[in-house]
């Protein structure tokens, strides 16, 4: 199996090295030649939960043109990332399989108009977080949740196999369903921890977070009671126990003055709310606060 893997973020990283290490031929196409460098230099080492190092010799490119016909394509770049990219993926060959690992709700009827035969969608539960252009931290156990909305699944689940005991794989029916699940257990830890500035283990050890987030839940749920039966609010704690250590993406991202991926995650949910003429106050004042406070670092 040979894999290119386009984004050398957290999860790029993260999943380069799990990949590296059972043995699979793997690229990591990064944007910056200060990273390719320090990655052949130093090779990318992953810090793990235990507090053991490993360090992956992996081919590291910043051209494109590197991504060979048989590679599985796997997309881990940010969302604001992604349109620029879309025309490089259409040169792609059509046999190539695509995995698309970003938040929120936007890419999913982009990426289907490509015109790649297999499209894939993952949704990452683990906790990473990178340290330097080589170091990347396993911050908390959790699962890929992956689905191929279109195309064969037969490749997916051998890579599940081969990831097995490293990241945890789930296999789901529904990708879009998938990334909307994903996309609410996000609405409860990145706002917050993005305003706040806490890690998210702290979201329910401090009593005026904890409250926030049970309002969050009870809002949510009235306005898609759907899923409330399969979606409990012991899994937004399990989810921030898990990655207590962690720093979610909206923190990371504002900590570095990056633009955050509030439209693509909070804001297509409180789209989706309104179509069913659901307000979501606590949600809306979060968003707001969030979009003002990002609005303010740009002046």
């Amino acid at each position: 199996m040979r894999i290119t893997i386009i984004g050398a973020g957290s999860v790029g990283m993260l999943i380069a090295s799990f990949l590296a290490e059972q043995n699979i031929n793997v690229t990591l196409i990064v944007r910056r030649k200060e990273q390719a460098l320090e990655i052949q230099k130093f090779g990318l080492i992953r810090k793990n939960l235990d507090g053991s190092f490993y360090t992956a010799k992996i081919q590291v490119e910043t051209d494109f043109s590197s991504i060979k016909e048989d590679s599985l394509v796997i997309v881990a770049v940010k969302y604001g990332q992604l349109k620029p990219l879309y025309k490089t993926l259409k040169t792609l060959n059509i046999e190539s399989p695509l995995l698309f690992l970003q938040n929120g709700l936007a890419h999913f009827q982009e990426a289907l108009r490509l015109p790649q035969k297999t499209i894939a969608f993952g949704a990452c539960q683990f906790g990473a977080e990178k340290e330097s252009d080589h170091i990347v931290v396993h911050r908390g156990q959790g699962v890929l949740k992956l689905a191929v909305e279109k195309g064969q699944k037969e490749l997916f689940k051998k890579l599940a196999s081969t990831l097995d005991g490293k990241i945890q794989l789930v296999m789901e029916e529904d990708a879009e369903q998938m990334l909307f699940e994903k996309a609410l257990l996000n609405c409860f830890i990145n706002p917050i921890t993005a305003i706040v500035q806490m890690k998210n283990g702290q979201l329910i050890e401090n009593q005026y977070t904890y409250q926030l987030l049970l309002n969050l839940y009870d809002e949510l749920m009235e306005a898609f009671p759907e899923k409330r039966e399969d979606f409990q609010f012991e899994d937004v704690k399990n989810l921030c126990i898990k990655t207590a250590a962690n720093t979610s993406s909206m923190l990371s991202d504002r900590l570095q003055m990056r633009p955050t991926e509030a439209e693509t995650i909070i804001g297509e949910v409180i789209q989706r709310a309104a179509k069913r003429e659901k307000p979501l106050p606590t949600l809306t004042t979060l968003y707001h606060l969030l979009l003002a406070i990002e609005s303010g670092e740009k002046m």
